[in-house]
């Protein structure tokens, strides 16, 4: 980070001109693949390396774990869930972030203000409103948007974690369906994500391609920002799917494991009952001073 820009005010008291570390975030709406790139981009930045620090919402140490147990119940109006959630990101931002960035981390952010700008707005919250909200954030070096249609989303959410509550929309919209609450919900967060894609010129990825594609179009849009050239690789072997061969040798080999482990086991109690059946006879009979207190008697 050459030079430290906030989207508003910034943090009070916060003198620094410049930072050295490097401020990435990925966008774009859940069951997209952001997860599975941000551990992909941490360890290729390591490897290559860089000091990393990754982050995401509800990491705080302050309100971190408030705001899962208030998304457990549905209890809070949307606005102080806007203010709860804004909350955790200056708490991180203060006392996780700028002390890494400060320490020349690459600091990689699983989602940043612009996903909860995009959440607070389907929610009925003035673009305005909430982009003031955020103005104590700093402006990130790159915004890395990984674009997906509802076509593509969908099976993707089913074959993985399935419906959400809170990321169906089913805190404020009407009905009890969850599929079409999803459909509605994704639809007006997926336009919103667009109109902020424009709006703070991210740089947008095509997030319907491979997960090894996605990766290797990623790390070339952040070699422009890195302090020095961190050279493109593939995904490491140990991170990549099993095929449908290796899974089957693989179980083939656990069932053996398993026989073999059932056999010496079944052997071992057959040991044992061996052993336990001689000592229970050996408490049966009468000791030998027994026998000689039987005989004088």
């Amino acid at each position: 980070m050459t030079k430290v820009q906030f989207f508003g005010a910034g943090l009070p008291g916060f003198q620094e001109k410049d930072l050295p570390g490097r401020l990435i975030v990925l966008e774009g709406t859940d069951g997209v693949g952001r997860s599975t790139q941000i551990a992909l981009l941490k360890t290729w930045l390591e490897s290559s390396g860089f000091a990393v620090l990754d982050t995401g919402l509800t990491r705080s140490l302050l309100a971190g774990r408030g705001l899962k147990k208030a998304k457990e119940g549905h209890t809070l109006g949307a606005r102080t869930m806007d203010l709860f959630y804004a909350t955790d990101l200056a708490d991180r931002l203060e006392n996780q972030m700028i002390p890494a960035l400060r320490a020349g981390f690459i600091v990689l952010t699983d989602r940043y203000v612009y996903s909860l700008m995009a959440r607070a707005i389907v929610r009925g919250a003035a673009l305005d409103w909430i982009q003031s909200v955020y103005g104590f954030a700093l402006k990130p070096d790159a915004v890395l948007y990984l674009k997906i249609d509802l076509a593509h989303l969908i099976p993707r959410v089913l074959t993985s974690t399935g419906f959400d509550y809170w990321e169906s929309g089913m805190d404020f919209l009407p009905g009890d369906d969850m599929y079409d609450c999803f459909v509605q919900y994704q639809t007006r967060l997926l336009a919103t994500f667009d109109q902020l894609a424009r709006q703070y010129d991210f740089e947008t990825v095509d997030a319907t391609q491979t997960v090894n594609k996605v990766f290797s179009v990623l790390q070339r849009k952040i070699r422009r920002v890195l302090p020095r050239v961190a050279p493109v690789v593939e995904i490491p072997a140990a991170l990549n799917p099993p095929s449908k061969a290796g899974v089957a040798a693989a179980e083939a080999d656990l069932e053996g494991r398993r026989e073999a482990i059932v056999s010496l086991s079944e052997v071992e109690a057959s040991k044992l009952k061996g052993i336990t059946g001689a000592a229970a006879a050996d408490n049966h009979k009468p000791s030998a001073a027994r026998r000689r207190t039987a005989k004088k008697s």
